[in-house]
Order: structure tokens, then C-alpha cells, then sequence
């Protein structure tokens, strides 16, 4: 097996961070109208998390390991889209440059994995 990666392309994810904070910023109207405040950093991470666990549900129900009543295809792919937002999200709120992250993450990732599959395949 070759330990050689095609080259990476960057991933910009600017297109899809405006529009996630746009479809955010009617949230934020929508709760300064019923709740007198939009949510902080912390509340959108609390949310989040509880999207993660629902996420969590339905990964085992696609896998047979959770009894599920509806159609779980549908609703995982919706959950993906939905914790992807809000990850969209809680990056620019943060200040992250999902770009620029998850371009150096996939890059140190590539390069360290290339170097363990070579140093795994001297020792075999």
C-alpha cells in the first residue's frame, strides 16, 4: 500500500460560515423576541451538545444498536447538517477561521499518519 497522498486541496468553508451565521442571526431574533436575549457562546455549545447526543442515537440506530421509531437515514443526514452548523457556527462566534483549521488539521494529520503507515510497514 503507498503512503502517498494526493495532493490536498484547501476546503474553504467561508460560503457555507455566512450562510450558517445568517440562518444564526434569525435565531438571535427570534430569542431576543421570546426570551428578552439572544443566547451566549456557552448556550449555542449547550445546544450543540445536546444535537451531538441525538447524533450519538441515531448513528446506533443506522448501525442496528438503538431501537429508533422513524426513518433514521432522513434524520441522520439532518443531524449531520445540523451539528456541521453549528460547528460553522460556534467558529465564527470564536473567531475560528474554519478554513484555515481544518486545512492545517487535515495537513499535520496526512503528514503524521504518512510517517506512522511507513514506520508500521519497516516493522513488519
Amino acid at each position: 500500500m503507498s503512503t502517498k497522498l494526493p495532493k490536498a486541496k484547501a476546503i474553504d468553508f467561508t460560503a457555507a460560515t455566512e450562510r450558517a451565521m445568517r440562518v444564526r442571526r434569525f435565531y438571535q431574533q427570534l430569542e431576543e423576541r421570546n426570551h428578552n436575549g439572544a443566547w451566549t457562546t456557552e448556550e449555542d455549545m449547550l445546544a450543540f451538545s445536546t444535537d451531538i447526543g441525538a447524533l450519538g442515537r441515531l448513528v446506533m440506530a443506522a448501525e442496528g444498536r438503538w431501537i429508533h421509531d422513524g426513518e433514521v437515514k432522513p434524520e441522520l443526514t439532518a443531524k449531520l447538517a445540523e451539528c456541521l452548523w453549528w460547528i460553522l457556527v460556534l467558529s465564527d462566534r470564536l473567531g475560528v477561521d474554519m478554513t484555515k483549521a481544518f486545512t492545517s488539521f487535515m495537513d499535520k494529520l496526512d503528514r503524521d499518519l504518512v510517517k506512522s503507515v511507513a514506520a508500521a510497514d519497516k516493522h513488519k
